[in-house]
């Protein structure tokens, strides 16, 4: 590589998804000059394409997984009191299956899970009869009964753009659609290559290097960096299908299956059921993930053992999938472990790769490569995480140590209905679980102004302020990236309107005359 340096950083980060943002935002809530860069959109890929759940993982027990449990767990409640906008409890619902697993096994985990961690926020399990109660209607008359334990749900797109909103917020540089093509260790540094979308180069000199690129990582070793693959990645797509709403109640599902597997089925954008999640070993390039006909007559088909209403291929209304990175193991995807485990190597100057890992232990995981990092580079800086909300998720003076933070978000909302009494309520709502605290920066005089601050509308529920927010403080550079990931309006709006998004999107960046202007998919 030729030519002159046009920055110098601490820390180069490679990867966009959660654990690199993740990264990104602890060094530079640490005093670190960082760069994070993305080749395609934030969360474009696995980090999207999860279940929207913080977990410790029910079934993780079975496989004598208790160390991940038990830190997920922990992480759980840190996560639930951070970002009470786009974080919150769910009850699951558990019909037993004498078939599948005895009652007694059952009420002994569930037990376990509710004591591996201290737990301040989410109610504790019990047994439950479905007779009469609003758990069972959905249910075929088999299932009498069951249990009801606690988890959280996440809006998984979403906590990643926050994080990378923090990290810019706290200095860090963040450019997506940015490939890091080539990047060699030389004396006291690394050099890097990057590529933007117009296919300009750039060179970037960083004391240390993260290879965050999840299903991507080892191919960024041994291609990108010229380093040897250390670990083999064994890359399992799970893909989810969403349909029309299921039942009518708040509370989610989990199933036990035949082949020994769980499903879940979630409410979802108020009008729909998430279903999920498959495991299917995969080869080819991850980013073109795309669910299999198989693969959507199997969810359909371990849903119908449960509920009275039929679901078919036909009422799917969209899909997505996801290749999750795990460490190489052999048996059952299903049973391989979603833990992490980072990797320094310190031959010179730092390069740290994140192997594996999962959504709800992406701050952990952060910290503990953050931790790593600074001691190869000689410093010692304290961790700030555990105790801070991310951006939007300040919703009281403080984060409290106890109490439910849900009690913030609702003093939110009751906020905004007073203060902003000329906005229809399901689109207040959107906003609020969107951007919390940060809700103003999206309005902006329309604060003060009204209604007619907010600009034209594009779609229904989707205004010009919005769209500019997006593009000026969260990256967004196409329908898609509006439509799919910082928001699941694609779900709501029709494909003209869609496209009405894509378009103004492209005007707004690229001018009119742009041909072709992007088409939004969905």
């Amino acid at each position: 590589m030729t030519g002159s340096i046009h920055a110098t950083v601490d820390v180069l980060v490679v990867g966009g998804g959660v654990n690199g943002a993740g990264i990104a935002r602890d060094l530079a809530g640490r005093g670190l000059a960082v760069l994070l860069c993305e080749k395609d959109d934030l969360a474009s890929h696995t980090s999207s394409a999860s279940t929207k759940l913080i977990h410790g993982g029910l079934r993780y027990l079975e496989h004598y997984d208790f160390g991940l449990v038990r830190k997920a767990l922990i992480e759980r409640e840190v996560l639930l009191r951070s970002a009470p906008h786009i974080m919150r409890p769910l009850r699951f619902v558990m019909p037993h299956d004498p078939s599948m697993r005895p009652a007694w096994m059952i009420r002994a985990g569930l037990l376990l899970y509710d004591h591996l961690a201290r737990r301040e926020i989410l109610p504790g399990s019990r047994a439950v009869r479905f007779t009469g109660q609003a758990a069972g209607a959905p249910l075929q008359p088999q299932y009498t009964h069951g249990f009801v334990y606690s988890d959280g749900w996440v809006d998984d797109a979403r906590l990643v753009v926050l994080c990378a909103r923090d990290a810019a917020d706290r200095g860090a540089t963040v450019l997506t659609r940015t490939l890091c093509a080539d990047v060699r260790r030389e004396e006291g540094g690394w050099t890097a290559q990057l590529i933007d979308s117009g296919g300009r180069p750039s060179l970037v000199r960083a004391r240390a290097l993260v290879n965050a690129a999840g299903p991507w990582a080892a191919q960024f070793l041994s291609v990108h960096a010229h380093r040897a693959d250390t670990r083999h990645l064994r890359l399992v797509r799970g893909s989810h299908i969403v349909v029309p709403r299921l039942f009518e109640h708040d509370m989610a599902y989990i199933f036990q299956n035949p082949d020994r597997r769980v499903m879940f089925a979630i409410p979802y954008e108020s009008a729909f059921t998430l279903i999920g999640t498959t495991d299917v070993e995969t080869g080819g390039d991850p980013g073109r993930a795309v669910i299999s006909d198989e693969e959507i007559g199997y969810l359909c088909s371990m849903v119908n053992r449960y509920f009275r209403r039929p679901t078919s291929p036909s009422d799917v209304v969209w899909t997505y999938s996801g290749v999750r990175p795990l460490l190489d193991e052999e048996g059952d995807p299903s049973a391989v472990t979603r833990d992490y485990a980072l990797e320094l190597d310190g031959d010179g100057a730092p390069l740290l790769s994140v192997w594996g890992g999962k959504i709800t232990t992406f701050r952990k995981l952060a910290e503990e490569a953050a931790d790593l990092l600074l001691q190869a580079l000689g410093e010692n800086r304290p961790g700030w995480t555990g105790g801070q909300p991310g951006p939007g998720g300040d919703l009281d003076s403080g984060v409290p140590v106890s109490g439910q933070p849900q009690d913030g978000f609702e003093r939110l909302v009751q906020a905004l209905r007073r203060r902003l009494h000329w906005l229809p309520p399901p689109l207040l709502m959107r906003w609020a679980r969107a951007y919390g605290s940060r809700i103003d920066r999206l309005l902006g005089s329309a604060i003060d102004d009204g209604p007619a601050a907010l600009g034209a509308r594009i779609a229904p529920g989707v205004f010009e302020a919005e769209l500019r927010y997006l593009i000026d403080e969260e990256w967004a550079r196409t329908g898609d990236d509006v439509l799919w990931r910082r928001s699941k309006l694609g779900l709501h709006l029709n494909a003209g309107e869609r496209a009405a998004v894509g378009r103004w999107v492209d005007e707004t960046l690229y001018g009119a005359d742009r041909l072709p202007a992007r088409k939004a998919s969905g």
